[in-house]
């Protein structure tokens, strides 16, 4: 997969730990220009943690590019770490980084579950947000989760097979209770084949093509804790979010300038959510890339991200 489009590899100017709740110490970094638009990165997941690439979408000439490790996930410590791991904690991360770089707006940049907390970070805090760009829009919708853990074996049948055939027979009618008891078992024996193969199936559905890198990257012992263990509890208590859901409450965030990239054979985060959103966000415009799934780094949704950052560094 060529990356050529994307930014040359840059190294952090500065970068710490943010101690928090619950003992968690957040890991944060800042790239590119200390005078330019601040930019904030939220990755996926939840629990992916932010990763080297990620700074390549941001021209280190213009952005001011935060990133950071949400509780439990990448850098941060401890890793997998569940306590005070919610997404209240969360947006309340992100305003004390936000205060301690002494930031007053940014652009708020995420995919996947980066979305989710983009849009419930701006709900919350929308005088602080100057723009959001967006891309495979998951708004942690019962039906959203039930899709990935069961309507995806429509088009993957063999990852999906793969994905509950790692569960004794007698446990599947549960896939996530059955897993989340192993991806909270303290033996590494035990939550780390469970994470692998929470985290492989996740990677084997996120590319339009297959890219064994991608599987590879979501495979790796710390990455594949952090994602499965965290994502499965976020699943278990329906991402943290208000009963009503974060599309009630689009009018705090209705006047905010947007733009959302989504992969039309996403199969992850499937499109309607995208569209729903948009419809409901009148500032925001939708661009659907025709030949792309879920992953952020593929041909067409790179390029969509970029010339979406290139609008809003000119606002």
């Amino acid at each position: 997969m060529s990356r050529r489009d994307l930014h040359p590899d840059i190294a952090p100017y500065g970068s710490g730990y943010l101690a928090r709740s619950a003992g968690h110490s957040m890991y944060w970094e800042q790239a590119g220009n200390p005078r330019g638009l601040p930019v904030l990165f939220l990755h996926g997941g939840p629990g992916a943690g932010a990763g080297a690439v990620h700074r390549r979408f941001f021209d280190p000439q213009v952005w001011r590019a935060v990133l950071f490790d949400q509780r439990g996930a990448g850098r941060s410590r401890p890793l997998g770490g569940l306590d005070d791991n919610t997404t209240s904690f969360l947006i309340e991360d992100i305003e004390a980084l936000r205060s301690q770089l002494g930031i007053e707006q940014w652009v708020l940049f995420g995919g996947s579950w980066g979305s989710t907390l983009a849009i419930a970070y701006a709900q919350a805090h929308p005088e602080r947000v100057r723009a959001c760009v967006l891309r495979g829009i998951f708004l942690g919708r019962d039906t959203e989760v039930d899709w990935f853990l069961h309507g995806v074996r429509a088009v993957f049948p063999d990852a999906h097979d793969q994905f509950i055939g790692f569960l004794p027979a007698a446990e599947r009618g549960d896939i996530l209770r059955a897993y989340r008891a192993r991806l909270n078992d303290p033996d590494p024996r035990v939550h780390g084949p469970a994470a692998r193969a929470w985290s492989v199936f996740e990677g084997s559905c996120s590319t339009l093509l297959p890219h064994p890198d991608t599987v590879t990257t979501f495979a790796r012992d710390r990455a594949a804790l952090g994602l499965a263990r965290i994502e499965a509890h976020y699943f278990e208590h329906k991402l943290y979010l208000p009963p009503e859901g974060l599309l009630h409450s689009m009018d705090r965030i209705g006047h905010i300038p947007a733009e959302i990239v989504q992969g039309r054979y996403d199969m992850v985060c499937p499109p309607q959510s995208a569209f729903e959103l948009a419809a409901r966000w009148p500032e925001a415009r939708l661009t659907v890339v025709p030949d792309a799934g879920h992953s952020a780094l593929e041909p067409g949704t790179r390029v969509a991200l970029l010339a979406a950052l290139e609008r809003f560094s000119a606002v």
